[in-house]
């Protein structure tokens, strides 16, 4: 595989953001000094020409694939790509970067985040985008140090948490693969995601109330809809958490893989998705998600106009062809 790392600092703190276009040109570099078939073993240094570097490694289930490193202070942020796709077939990797602090929640990270989401977002080379954290924390919550000291007026005037949000307005599906600890905020933001894959490792809680607070980015909300309410007001209520097992069980995440193969797993889900239609992957994850938010009969009208529109679609034309013609399809996201 192909694995860009950044060298030095690409920009400034005050400017430190890379845009979808800065990527694009440096995969354009990759793609003339990287070499087209599998290197096993061997690890080579290549100058991108973009202040990253490129080092081509053995990879046994992902032949190749390239990753592209912005420019942050508490993320990673990675573009990887398999060996042959097609349009959009990338993946979007974000890994959640505050170690010493078990990777709590501060301001600064979730501007990171939401930024590297919506560069994702924009980028056509990506159909899928994966966040996850390290070994031990996906996040182990929000920084109290950041709203410790906080009164009410200063909280309501700044709406805190209100920016959280932005991550569930990405229409291309997010991934949340956890491992370790996903606490009080670190669970609001798996939930914000569309699947969570958890880690054997994985404990999930929302222990606001041994704060003296509640959880307020969604804690509440969206915990009662994947697990019910007898489930949601035990955890809410004692703080306590639920192992990787449980949270199955509960209905909370939608698989347990093996902590060490965890964000391998994530990014071949990541792949096969990618590999579908991106108009189809999004009009669906639409039609999901209103299924929460609206009655059984505006969401199925709602699904049959979704269904409808991606009749207007060159995929739906080359799709059925394929199915008919006993071929893969080669989806262009038209």
């Amino acid at each position: 595989m192909f694995a860009v790392r950044q060298a030095a600092p690409l920009l400034a703190r005050t400017n430190a953001r890379i845009t979808p276009i800065a990527l694009k040109a440096c995969a354009a570099s990759i793609s003339a000094a990287a070499p087209t078939h599998r290197i096993d073993g061997g690890i080579t240094n290549l100058a991108c020409g973009n202040d990253c570097k490129i080092r081509t490694l053995s990879n046994h289930s992902i032949r190749t694939m390239a990753t592209l490193s912005a420019s942050y202070d508490h993320i990673l942020a990675e573009k990887r790509m398999p060996e042959t796709s097609a349009k959009g077939g990338g993946v979007g990797l974000i890994t959640l970067h505050r170690p010493k602090a078990l990777n709590a929640l501060c301001d600064a990270l979730f501007e990171d985040l939401i930024h590297a989401v919506n560069a994702f977002e924009e980028d056509e080379d990506v159909g899928c985008v994966v966040i996850t954290g390290s070994p031990k924390a996906f996040a182990a919550g929000a920084d109290i140090s950041e709203m410790s000291t906080q009164e009410f007026a200063n909280v309501y005037k700044k709406n805190m948490f209100t920016q959280w949000a932005d991550i569930t307005k990405a229409s291309k599906p997010i991934i949340a693969a956890v491992n370790g600890f996903a606490l009080g905020g670190g669970c609001e933001l798996a939930m914000m995601c569309d699947i969570i894959l958890a880690g054997s490792n994985a404990q999930f809680g929302q222990p606001e109330i041994n704060l003296g607070v509640i959880p307020g980015a969604g804690g509440t909300q969206r915990l009662i809809r994947a697990v019910g309410k007898s489930k949601a007001m035990e955890m809410v209520l004692t703080g306590n958490r639920i192992n990787a097992e449980e949270a199955f069980a509960a209905g909370l995440v939608a698989k347990v893989i093996d902590s060490d193969h965890l964000v391998e797993e994530a990014i071949k889900m990541g792949f096969t998705i990618a590999e579908k239609s991106g108009m189809a992957v999004r009009m669906a994850k639409e039609a999901v998600n209103v299924a929460e938010e609206t009655s059984l009969a505006e969401g199925l009208r709602f699904e049959r106009r979704m269904f409808h529109a991606l009749f207007a679609t060159k995929d739906q034309k080359e799709g059925m062809s394929a199915f008919l013609e006993k071929r893969k399809p080669e989806f262009t996201n038209e």
